[in-house]
């Protein structure tokens, strides 16, 4: 495949992309002031606030949550932090008014195409469906937010870096849910600048912060109220929130959070394109049927399937990271084969990190099959970033008769959470990838099966 296959579903794609970017630039303000939760809820159980009948600095109006991850850190582990403070702010919003504010999307480890313009500062509506996140915790986007605060003054009041306890791996040392304010145990890249502190803050240069705190901190997310409640500040920010667990992984809630976050929907239409178009797959045709609310989603079996096999293999640091998991390509490229045998399928979808040559490696490997891979044009691929090509890779996999991933990847995590919640059969989606040294077969991922109220 090249970039010119795509050429005719890019055009058409481009306009989809101009009409859902700019409409949902006219209605996100309309859509998050409507509330956080279904339409037909009683009042009392969404997140509606007073803020528009107050001023910023009144004591009944609206308290902001910001948040950052550890610099590193990639998109998809970014997400499941996020999962964690949405699952906090959803537990508390019938009793608090908190607002999460979303943080912008800026350069990753992984996003290194150097010819998609600058990769800062882009809105979470870029790659999800912000209303949709709505519906489970009140959260808004930074601009939003920015649009709020005075200009005279700091726009964020505190500043909360959790680390861990120097303690905690002691011998002996019994777990216990703890924190405390104290001195930082690393540098910080934050300095004192007149009055305010300056920082990274996403890229932005005006942003400032009255006040830094180091906070040691060992626990689950619910943890962060003790640190909330004893300030009264209206605007606090908590860096390294990755320090934060989650209250409770795999439970209705986490699985209520996980469903609300759709991916955008010139994604999801990019995706179905590329699946008519060079997988003969489409929802009807696969068995695959969604509401578009996730509130209406209920538990379903899923025995179809897009006709071919969907494959994660990651490469680039996983090399060296993970080098006795991760397979070669010779060894990739017979475990696939094997599978393609038994399934009696003919076309492979690969999403992967590995550059052209070894792809084109892969394909020699695998000459029996017809092998793919998403390649948007250049025009495609500027407008949607390395964010949005990683994404339509995943809703690609998801949709897929079977699924093998990588060890340990939270790529393919998303991937499998994404088929659990549409209701594959696990024995197609908790798959994974041998390295030789393991050899064939070998452990494959634990499942974490989706549960409903």
């Amino acid at each position: 495949m090249n970039l010119h296959s795509l050429s005719n579903m890019a055009v058409l794609t481009r306009l989809l992309v101009a009409i859902l970017w700019f409409g949902s630039l006219a209605t996100v303000t309309a859509a998050e002031n409507t509330g956080f939760c279904a339409i037909d809820k009683p009042k009392e159980d969404c997140g509606d606030s007073v803020e528009e009948k107050d001023t910023f600095s009144s004591p009944l109006s609206v308290r902001y949550l910001l948040y950052d991850v550890n610099p590193p850190e990639g998109f998809n582990l970014r997400r499941d932090v996020y999962m964690r403070l949405a699952i906090f702010m959803h537990r508390i919003k019938k009793k608090e008014n908190w607002r999460l504010v979303l943080p912008p999307w800026s350069q990753l480890y992984h996003w290194q195409s150097s010819n998609v313009g600058e990769q800062i500062k882009l809105p979470w509506r870029m790659f999800f469906d912000v209303k949709s996140l709505q519906k489970f915790a009140p959260v808004i986007e930074m601009e939003e937010f920015l649009g709020k605060i005075p200009k005279h003054r700091p726009a964020i009041d505190e500043v909360y870096i959790l680390q861990h306890y120097k303690d905690m791996w002691d011998e002996g040392k019994e777990w216990q849910d703890r924190w405390s304010i104290e001195a930082c145990i690393e540098s910080t890249p934050y300095s004192k600048s007149g009055k305010a502190f300056k920082g990274p803050f996403w890229t932005y240069k005006n942003l400032t912060a009255q006040k830094v705190e180091c906070a040691s901190f060992q626990g689950h997310a619910t943890l962060l109220k003790g640190l909330l409640n004893q300030s009264k500040a209206k605007v606090v920010m908590i860096d390294h929130a990755e320090v934060a667990l989650h209250d409770t992984y795999g439970d209705h809630v986490y699985w209520e959070c996980r469903r609300s976050m759709r991916f955008a929907h010139h994604l999801v239409e990019i995706a179905k394109g590329f699946r008519k178009t060079h997988l003969d797959s489409s929802d009807d045709y696969d068995g695959i049927n969604r509401p578009e609310d996730w509130l209406e989603e209920k538990e379903q079996t899923t025995r179809g399937g897009g006709p071919y096999l969907a494959v994660h293999l990651r490469r680039k640091d996983f090399l060296w990271g993970r080098a006795k998991q991760v397979p070669d390509l010779q060894f990739a490229a017979e475990q696939i084969e094997e599978k393609m045998k038994e399934l009696q399928l003919r076309k492979i979808f690969i999403a992967t990190d590995a550059p052209k040559a070894e792809f084109a490696e892969l394909k020699t490997h695998l000459s029996k099959f017809k092998v793919l891979r998403f390649e948007p044009s250049p025009t495609l691929k500027f407008e949607i970033k390395d964010g949005g090509v990683a994404i339509v890779d995943q809703i690609i996999c998801s949709h897929a008769k079977y699924f093998i991933g990588t060890h340990e990847s939270t790529f393919s995590f998303r991937i499998q959470e994404e088929r659990e919640i549409m209701g594959f059969q696990r024995n197609t989606t908790f798959n994974r990838l041998c390295g030789r040294e393991e050899g064939f077969p070998c452990t494959q991922p634990t499942q974490w099966p989706i549960v409903y109220k």
